[in-house]
């Protein structure tokens, strides 16, 4: 005889399996909505099936006959009936909105079934008592943000953590696009399209919450639905990436499916990919995740090379799969000796990661130099993330650095006090902390203090993005106009090129008119300051590290390292442009940009009056042969600011090379841009001392090659001396404010010697009003 006890038991085990049984059979089973029209409910079936389709995920053929079927059926009830059995069995989750506008959830008949790295399509089926018209929307915690941006705090605290990114796996989002309605319909019964994206393979389980609008969510939480899902894995693709010379490189890819969206999904990626970017970059071997299906792919390596596009099927049914690509050049400016670099780049800030992770590592910044083939890059820790990012800095180049790719940790004087007066771009320092200094807060208020301090230490320094607060609403060069100096560009420039601290001015990075004005104004008077390019990725320029880039020339003996990249930043032996465009080995008579004439100044060159001048450079640009209108047509003050298509004369594939002087187009020769080199010359005399330069106008420029005649100074305008004098003025008046009190005596000195300095130079000056 069985015990009291043990009946107890099997009674309780028998009630339990019981409860589970019902409970299971209520989740997977949805009730049948009797009261609603056939014609209408009709008519969506036709729709959904038709968005499913649309989305890859169609009816099977089976499924297709049983819903023509019922679509065909004359009897109302049979065929209201038939609709929802063939539709529920695509259901994930069943909506109940109750008379009074509340939501409730419930689980419905489909495979709770997701692939890693891929889309998965359901329905939601609605049983809309209230007859709503609002959108019906979902949300889960699950799909909460996996990073947060840069608010630009020094110390940030994070709204994200580590701890917190294995929970956030999902991503998921209403289907309300064309054939669908963006709302419910009102109808009695509706089906929705839920899209769910995992980032994971394996067990997962993630909570939907829905609701109609305020109000309108269910007491006792029943508007949230947990479900576990199995998560099927993806097939490993492996990418092997040769050069255009057949060795293992890096590429950067763009992989969309046959409805656009990109993969891996930009909402659940960590670095090294960046959520603010449609492309990933892999190392030759590497691999990307992707479930079955056919992609297109979009592979290059930065703007030397030529953009190529193939369709990759990814079969099913395999753990594994592998690709080729073999990437290809249209030149190649380091066998001309001319090495690519972009100086100003963050790990942190702007569009980049402030949690979980407090912008991102060398490794990540790395890669994105190697892929976009970056010769150089300047990683500038800045304001944000100050104080996590500076650990990096070591005062010489990353170890993670290649005899072809250099990368070495700097500083950006932005978010300390002097970043009224113009963002500095400190480059080769030995020390990234100021005198005496533990905080930002304690830095000096205005810029000349921080220039002469990373000039004493045997660095390279520069404004940064220069054309901000130098706003002119002008199209020509130089612009006589004058602007407000009321930002973060190159605006104490104008005083601090006077006391020989400024080794260079950014370009690129803001609009042409309002960065090279000041540049023209202050060469026309003989200084000497030279120009680069910069992107301020991802501030100013998050599409990509390098869109605006410098090329420096080396000698045939002189290797790629640091110091003498940067020293002929400083000297001069560059020139500056999209990378779509080039200008290299431009000289005068014999004298090549950055050398050292007779002088050892580099970039001198003296002649007798009368003399004439050889001018030479090598061109190259690259144009699509189709004109780019959404480029071109651009104001000038719209990004991207410089770009070659801006340059396309007409509707041909020609740009203009125009030789400068003092500011002036003097000549001006077309060449084609159709990828090939090509020589360009120019003959040209002088009337008096003079710089002379380069340009595709505007894309590319080279820096200047300072001639003097029979020994006397450049003062090029006295037009240029007296905007330049009143410049300091202006520049006082926006600044001064924000100026230290302790620091004003020492200001107002330096600016004031400006004055005078340009007042001399004024009365030595050409007058060519």
């Amino acid at each position: 005889m069985i015990s009291r006890s043990l009946q107890r038991t099997a009674l309780t085990a028998l009630a339990l399996v019981t409860l589970f049984i019902q409970t299971t059979l209520r989740a997977e089973t949805l009730p049948l909505v009797t009261a609603v029209e056939s014609q209408p409910l009709k008519s969506q079936a036709k729709r959904i099936s038709a968005a499913l389709q649309h989305l890859g995920h169609p009816l099977t053929p089976a499924e297709t006959k049983e819903l023509d079927a019922a679509l065909a059926n004359t009897d109302d009830g049979k065929a209201i009936a038939a609709i929802q059995k063939v539709l529920d069995r695509r259901t994930l989750i069943g909506i109940n909105i109750n008379p009074e506008s509340r939501v409730k959830s419930t689980r419905g008949p489909a495979k709770p079934s997701l692939t890693e790295q891929g889309w998965s399509v359901f329905l939601v089926k609605v049983h809309n008592e209230a007859g709503v018209t609002s959108k019906l929307a979902c949300t889960s915690p699950n799909a909460a943000p996996l990073q947060t941006r840069s608010r630009g705090a020094a110390e940030p605290k994070p709204s994200v953590t580590l701890a917190d990114v294995p929970n956030r796996w999902l991503d998921v989002t209403m289907f309300d696009q064309k054939p669908l309605t963006t709302t419910l319909s009102g109808l009695e019964l509706d089906y929705r399209i839920i899209q769910v994206y995992s980032r994971d393979a394996g067990k997962r389980e993630a909570t939907f919450k829905f609701d109609v609008g305020q109000g309108t969510q269910d007491l006792g939480f029943r508007s949230e639905l947990p479900i576990l899902f199995t998560c099927q894995p993806a097939v490993q693709v492996t990418l092997n990436i040769l050069d255009d010379d057949g060795q293992p490189t890096t590429g950067q890819f763009v992989i969309r499916d046959s409805l656009g969206r990109v993969y891996p999904a930009r909402a659940r990626r960590l670095a090294p990919d960046f959520f603010f970017h449609d492309q990933i970059y892999r190392h030759s071997g590497e691999t990307v995740s992707l479930p079955a299906g056919e992609y297109q792919f979009v592979f290059t390596r930065g703007p030397e090379y030529l953009i190529q596009r193939r369709t990759v099927t990814v079969p099913g049914g395999k753990k594994a799969h592998r690709e080729n690509f073999r990437l290809k050049r249209w030149i190649k400016l380091a066998d001309h000796r001319w090495y690519s670099g972009d100086h100003h780049v963050h790990a942190a800030g702007c569009s980049h990661y402030e949690a979980p992770t407090q912008g991102v590592t060398p490794q990540a910044m790395m890669r994105h130099i190697l892929g976009e083939d970056l010769n150089v890059g300047c990683v500038l820790s800045w304001g944000p993330c100050w104080y996590h990012q500076k650990q990096f800095f070591d005062g010489k180049i990353h170890k993670l650095s290649t005899k072809d790719y250099l990368m070495r940790y700097d500083v950006e004087v932005s978010g300390f006090p002097s970043s009224h007066t113009g963002h500095l771009c400190l480059l080769r320092l030995k020390e990234d902390d100021y005198p005496k200094t533990t905080r930002i807060e304690q830095w000096p208020s205005w810029d000349l203090p921080v220039l002469k301090w990373g000039k004493e230490q045997g660095g390279v320094v520069g404004f940064s993005h220069s054309g901000w607060g130098l706003k002119v609403d002008d199209t020509t060069l130089p612009s006589y106009k004058m602007p407000k100096f009321d930002s973060i560009g190159a605006n104490e420039y104008i005083v601090d090129v006077v006391h020989g601290v400024c080794d260079f001015i950014s370009a690129v990075d803001t609009p042409i008119i309002w960065e090279l004005s000041i540049w023209y104004h202050t060469l026309n008077c003989g200084y000497t300051c030279r120009i680069s390019g910069e992107t301020d990725f991802p501030c100013i320029y998050g599409d990509r590290v390098g869109l605006g880039r410098i090329y420096v020339k080396l000698d045939e003996d002189q290797p790629l390292d640091f110091d003498n990249w940067v020293y002929g930043l400083r000297d001069g032996r560059s020139y500056c442009s999209d990378g779509l465009t080039h200008l290299f080995d431009f000289s005068v008579n014999g004298l090549g940009v950055g050398e050292k004439g007779k002088d050892k100044r580099p970039s001198f060159l003296g002649i007798n009056a009368g003399d004439p001048l050889k001018i030479k450079v090598k061109t190259a640009a690259l144009l699509d042969k189709t004109p780019r209108d959404e480029i071109r047509k651009k104001p000038l003050d719209q990004k991207p600011y410089w770009h070659v298509e801006r340059s396309r004369i007409g509707n041909s594939r020609n740009v203009p090379v125009e030789l400068i002087v003092n500011g002036q187009a003097v000549a001006r020769r077309e060449v084609p841009a159709d990828g090939s080199i090509k020589d360009v010359s120019f003959d040209y005399k002088l009337t008096k001392s003079s710089w002379v330069a380069v340009r595709i106008f505007p894309s590319a420029h080279t820096n200047p090659i300072f001639v003097e005649v029979d020994g006397a100074p450049i003062r090029a305008s006295k037009r240029s001396a007296e905007w330049c004098l009143k410049a300091v003025d202006v520049c006082w008046e926006a600044k001064k404010g924000r100026i230290r009190k302790e620091e004003q005596d020492a200001a107002a000195t330096a600016f004031q010697k400006a004055r005078e300095t340009y007042q001399a130079i004024l009365e030595e000056s050409f007058d060519d009003r």
